[in-house]
């Protein structure tokens, strides 16, 4: 039988991230978006309440919730802001190939910490040469002796100048293509990183984006994840995880801007009338909230299968690929509504539409979600029931 409700867990989960996105980062959403200040001490409180690193398993200390526990959270995050939301959930995409392949002595010199301390992690795949194709990386690590030696420059990092640790995706055999990757966990405090400049986006402007180079970086090699040329399978797996979670902020922010359209519909008049019972308004409305319903059940969906054991790329290809677009025309749609007043800085719709941007753009463009979803349909597989 399917079952949508949500356990009473779930649902004080929600209530906590509900509560924290409107007492904690609504108030100060429009000054960190206004200054680009890095939001460290929100960041910290979410950490003190439970809202960060939900997936370390309980044997280190965590909480180890599931991808659905963290989407009926995360939604709730980026309905407040999306660059907090972001800041204080780039530690899941940097903890997700590592849960997929550490070892027992990773786990619990980097890991376990992270339930007792307040710790920050980045993702450094991405390079300025390579975004959507991770397998024209050109980092490398090459073992000499008991280390390896990291050369190489990551690009548009979340997280970088205030991590503690990276995972960093390197080539330790450039001949063999996409077999010849791997992962590693690097301290940051470890000679060689040069931590270039925080960046100015268009949104999301308090999230901490910069591209990071190391030279000559010595790694244990025991900081490696997983096996040499495991890298590149690693991170993918990781991305069936983590792409749900980031379609889910897109809803939040979709939701965020269909909420301030019906308020600003019902008090703004014209001809005489609130714009809302007009039908132009009205039907914009109705297709903001019947999209917003229809991405969170693909992020549900995408979410459950990985949960439940099933592989989820397709569908969280989907539900990615979805949910980007969506977020982009709803807030688009919400700027619309506002009129002039959509178009100021003082009306909350335009950071939206300027943050719903990225969700079209990192964690897989929406063009390679497209590429991904066609590969799975030409080659038969995809659209049956796990179950089938």
């Amino acid at each position: 039988m399917i079952d949508f409700s949500i356990t009473d867990e779930q649902k004080a989960l929600r209530d906590l991230a509900r509560d924290f996105a409107k007492n904690e980062m609504i108030p100060k959403a429009e000054h960190h978006d206004h200054t680009g200040e890095y939001p460290k001490e929100i960041l910290k409180k979410a950490f003190d309440v439970g809202l960060m690193n939900m997936h370390i398993p309980v044997e280190y200390g965590g909480a180890g919730l599931g991808v659905l526990d963290e989407l009926i959270a995360s939604e709730e995050l980026f309905y407040g802001c999306s660059g907090m939301a972001t800041a204080i959930l780039a530690n899941n995409l940097a903890l997700a190939p590592v849960l997929l392949g550490a070892d027992d002595y990773v786990m619990k010199k980097f890991i376990q910490p992270m339930s007792e301390t307040f710790t920050l992690a980045a993702y450094a795949v991405t390079e300025p040469g390579a975004g959507s194709d991770v397998a024209g990386i050109r980092t490398v690590a090459k073992r000499v002796g008991d280390e390896y030696i990291i050369n190489g420059s990551k690009m548009w990092i979340t997280n970088a100048g205030h991590a503690d640790w990276f995972f960093v995706l390197a080539k330790t055999d450039p001949n063999a293509g996409h077999k010849g990757m791997t992962g590693f966990i690097v301290d940051a405090k470890t000679p060689g990183i040069i931590i270039g400049k925080k960046e100015k986006n268009m949104g999301q402007r308090c999230s901490d984006t910069r591209g990071v180079t190391f030279e000559d970086v010595k790694v244990p090699k025991e900081n490696m994840i997983g096996k040499e040329g495991d890298g590149f399978k690693i991170a993918m797996g990781a991305f069936d995880k983590t792409r749900p979670a980031v379609a889910i902020g897109a809803v939040g922010v979709a939701r965020a801007a269909l909420d301030h359209s019906i308020r600003y519909a019902n008090t703004r008049n014209a001809f005489g009338k609130p714009i809302s019972v007009n039908q132009g308004v009205s039907f914009m409305i109705a297709e903001m909230a019947r999209d917003i319903e229809a991405g969170r059940l693909l992020c549900w969906q995408s979410a459950w299968l990985i949960d439940s054991g099933y592989r989820n790329t397709y569908q969280a290809s989907i539900a990615k690929v979805f949910c980007a677009d969506m977020a982009m025309r709803v807030t688009t749609d919400a700027v619309q509504i506002f009129g002039g007043y959509g178009f100021n800085e003082e009306y909350p719709v335009e950071k939206l539409m300027r943050d719903a941007k990225i969700f079209q753009i990192y964690e897989g463009t929406s063009q390679i979600q497209r590429v991904i979803i066609s590969k799975f349909l030409n080659d038969g597989v995809g659209i049956e029931t796990p179950n089938a």
